[in-house]
């Protein structure tokens, strides 16, 4: 199966960020380093599931689960960035773009 433009970009976005997961291990971050890791392989799972979706429902639910959980890696993006300054502009960039794509499909299926 050929991937779509948001399975593409969540993987790649799900491979930045094991790196990134990693150097945070390292720095001894790890309350915010396991949150991080929850939220964002939350997306790519449910990106995944919705392509197998039963119905549209079905499809429309596991799409905005994965928007939530962008959200919240958003979140723990930014607290990264203010609390312990880390350099996180490409990330929060790529995730800001995910975001706006999720909203996307979720609002046009909705439709």
């Amino acid at each position: 199966m050929k991937e779509n433009l948001i399975q593409q970009k969540t993987l790649e976005f799900s491979i930045r960020l094991a790196k990134f997961y990693i150097s945070l291990k390292d720095k001894k971050y790890y309350e915010i380093a396991s949150q991080l890791f929850r939220s964002w392989t939350s997306i790519w799972s449910n990106v995944a599931e919705a392509q197998w979706a039963v119905s549209k429902k079905d499809f429309i639910n596991k799409m905005t689960i994965a928007l939530k959980e962008s959200y919240e890696t958003l979140y723990w993006i930014e607290v990264l960035q203010h609390w312990f300054n880390e350099r996180v502009l490409e990330i929060k960039t790529d995730c800001e773009s995910i975001v706006r794509i999720l909203v996307t499909i979720v609002k046009s299926s909705k439709k």
